[in-house]
């Protein structure tokens, strides 16, 4: 196969895709490795308060919004393997980071300056991946396929999430935090060597490109209920650690497995869903389920009803984004497909990055079981904000 493809070829769609989703997969389980022990490190071994703890979660969503407009232009300008691998770099800087965090604890204001700069760096290496990742995919496969591309590359990310999360919390446990940040520094090496023979796709420098604000006007509908849809996520990546452990329910490692078990099954199972029925009855259905799965959370008076009040919220979250984005990038032509998709994935970043520290108030006004009707609530508006968009 040559290194790059002549343009309008094709190749299979696993070969072409199952690199990057693994790829995708190793960067995404350095995240889950950052949510599980980041707030636990924070509040306990640090010393900082619930809402510090909302603002070292939330940064990197933010850093990764912000660079968004600047991850698509790369992108479509320069190529999207260049900008896929450029988040790999960034992501092993962000883990060397983080263990100089660890090995500076005894001083915790500068192990917290630490912390913040390994998020904002570890936040602009996940825009430079996911928007290189899924125009990459797109572009191999043909738009056709850009469904199922949306779908197995949000598998890879929700899953790394799941899987890190837990594996981070029993690392720390076992062997205290060092190992579990060493890992951040470590597994972006496997992200780069699974696409490094993958052929590129070419990039069409002579077309005039659209502003990204128009782009994000274009798509605002779907990229704004996708936001309010996407704090849900945002509470129990933040939150539901401290909730468990404010319960005296124990460390929420099942709690975060079932959340990715039933977001990835579902996925799996009802992937086809979007394009068979519709995007917009597919993603109220699913807005309906993880409204119910965050009232659960927020009402639930056993750790049971919690963890099943997860697996809803997963399985409500799970269809949202390639419900309407698919949506969104037939909206623009395909030379700006990386910049439309940066634009939407924009949308989930300022949702988690003001997610956190939100959460992170209603926890120290209320308690952290709060946070989860403030959860079902975003459901809902995203929900109002679906409903008016509808065409």
């Amino acid at each position: 196969m040559s290194t790059t493809l002549e343009k309008g070829h094709t190749i299979n769609f696993y070969q072409a895709t199952a690199p990057i989703i693994i790829s995708v997969f190793a960067v995404y389980l350095t995240i889950g490795i950052a949510l599980g022990v980041l707030p636990g490190f924070v509040q306990n071994t640090l010393g900082f308060n619930s809402i510090i703890v909302g603002l070292v979660i939330g940064l990197q969503s933010l850093s990764t919004l912000l660079t968004r407009a600047y991850s698509g232009k790369i992108t479509d300008t320069r190529g999207a393997k260049r900008s896929k691998m450029s988040g790999v770099v960034l992501a092993v800087i962000a883990g060397v980071i983080y263990v100089l965090a660890v090995l500076f604890q005894a001083h915790p204001l500068l192990a917290l300056s630490f912390l913040l700069l390994a998020r904002i760096i570890h936040g602009i290496g996940e825009s430079f991946l996911v928007t290189g990742a899924l125009t990459w995919g797109i572009g191999l496969v043909g738009h056709s396929s850009s469904g199922k591309v949306m779908t197995w590359n949000g598998i890879a990310m929700y899953a790394g999430i799941a899987i890190g999360a837990p594996v981070s919390i029993w690392l720390s446990k076992e062997y205290d935090m060092l190992p579990a940040f060493l890992l951040i520094a470590f597994l972006p090496l496997v992200s780069w060597i699974s696409t490094a023979k993958l052929p590129s796709v070419p990039v069409d420098k002579d077309h005039v490109r659209t502003p990204f604000y128009k782009v994000i006007g274009a798509i605002s509908g779907q990229g704004l209920s996708l936001a309010f849809s996407s704090m849900a996520f945002g509470c129990i990546a933040s939150f539901i650690a401290l909730f468990f452990s404010q319960k005296n329910w124990g460390d929420a490692s099942l709690a975060f497995m079932i959340f990715g078990a039933c977001y990835v099954l579902t996925r799996i199972f009802f992937a086809s869903f979007p394009d068979k029925y519709g995007g917009f009855t597919i993603a109220l259905i699913s807005l309906v389920i993880e409204v119910a799965g965050q009232i659960l959370i927020w009402t639930s008076a056993s750790k049971t009803l919690a963890i099943v009040g997860c697996g809803l919220t997963g399985v409500g979250f799970s269809l949202i984004f390639p419900a309407l984005g698919v949506l969104a990038i037939q909206k623009v032509k395909p030379q700006m497909r990386g910049t439309a998709l940066g634009a939407y994935v924009a949308f989930v970043d300022l949702s988690l990055g003001l997610a956190g520290p939100i959460a992170g108030l209603i926890a120290g006004w209320f308690d952290y079981q709060a946070v989860y009707l403030f959860g079902g609530i975003s459901c809902m508006i995203a929900m109002i904000i679906l409903l008016y968009n509808k065409k």
